[in-house]
């Protein structure tokens, strides 16, 4: 499958954020004929219509969790980029029911509206956290991606794909860790550290949109996606810091946090296994056997787990603090970010 997405109308769910920001500025250069942006703060869309623009964007107040929403904004588009959820692990924590109904149920509520609507492409975002799951936020987006893969087998003649991608850390986002770091070195304020031995994937912002832009050029319905993306240390994310000379560093050790990983995952050690390699990613075909459960039961891998390792933020490659300094330096987000803090 190989998309042009030149003249299309494309909905992005919660398309305010930084990775929504990012792909619109990619999509209008693409010439496409309109970007819809659905999100529920009406602030943070007033700030988005006055920054690019562009009469091509329109924005459609609204929620995910509320099936109506999602489907006046998405009828009538060729392609939905589902990025809206609570992504934030302490809140989903506190508020399993919130993450519930925005990840999963409003997901299934976007995939409803897309597959009634006769949408063209659904790509689902989703991230390393559901690998494994073990907070609330991982869980409800592990889940998020079972609907998506049922849609895709339920539904094998549909018009409709949907596929999915997984992320790790991206670099400069909203929230992010990275930002925040040089926010409190900049105010002359201590770096919270849990262990500094902890790696994560470090990806950018633009590596996250041609992750998405891949998935939905080459993806079959069903198919999950991640980028073969480096990772760091949180102390070697510290040294890198340092040698950027934004200001002094000193770290506060606060101790592990509950429900946090010392290494993410991107693919399980049994995704593995049917993994694709594409370039500079991973496809994980989906696994097509019907209803029939008895298939589950007969039909198995030679290959032995034993053999597979996971794709782990450890076992990628590790980028050195001056590597990782270096990427950092020439993020564009970096570079307004201390624009703005000057």
């Amino acid at each position: 499958m190989d998309m042009d997405f030149a003249d299309s109308v494309i909905t992005i769910t919660g398309g305010t954020g930084s990775f929504g920001q990012a792909m619109t500025r990619n999509l209008l250069n693409e010439k496409v004929s309109e970007v819809r942006i659905l999100s529920r703060d009406e602030n943070k869309q007033d700030q988005m219509r006055n920054d690019f623009n562009d009469p091509r964007l329109k924005f459609y107040i609204g929620d995910v969790r509320d099936k109506d929403s999602a489907r006046n904004a998405i009828s009538g588009s060729e392609y939905v980029f589902h990025a809206a959820a609570l992504k934030q692990v302490p809140s989903c924590e506190f508020f399993p029911e919130e993450a519930v109904s925005t990840n999963i149920l409003g997901s299934r509520n976007v995939m409803d509206a897309a597959y009634e609507t006769n949408v063209k492409m659904v790509v689902c975002l989703s991230t390393d956290k559901a690998v494994y799951p073990i907070n609330a936020m991982g869980m409800t987006k592990a889940l998020m991606e079972k609907f998506a893969q049922s849609y895709a087998r339920r539904f094998p003649k549909s018009e409709t794909k949907v596929s999915i991608t997984r992320y790790g850390n991206v670099m400069m986002s909203r929230g992010s860790v990275i930002p925040l770091f040089i926010k409190c070195i900049i105010d002359g304020k201590d770096i919270t550290i849990t262990d500094p031995n902890m790696t994560r994937f470090m990806m950018s912002l633009d590596e996250s949109v041609g992750l998405v832009q891949h998935a939905f050029k080459k993806g079959s319905s069903g198919d999950l996606f991640v980028r073969k993306a480096p990772g760091a240390s949180i102390a070697t994310l510290v040294e890198a810091l340092g040698l950027l000379e934004i200001g002094k560093i000193t770290v506060q050790n606060i101790g592990v946090r509950h429900g946090e990983k010392s290494h993410e995952s991107l693919l399980s050690a049994e995704e593995r296994i049917t993994s694709e390699e594409e370039g500079s990613f991973y496809k994980v075909p989906l696994d097509s056997r019907n209803l029939n459960y008895g298939l589950y039961f007969s039909e198995g891998n030679t290959k032995a787990l034993s053999s597979v390792q996971p794709f782990t933020s450890e076992n990628t490659e590790q980028l050195s603090s001056e590597a990782l300094a270096k990427i950092i330096s020439e993020l564009p987000e970096f570079k307004s970010l201390l624009g703005k803090t000057k």
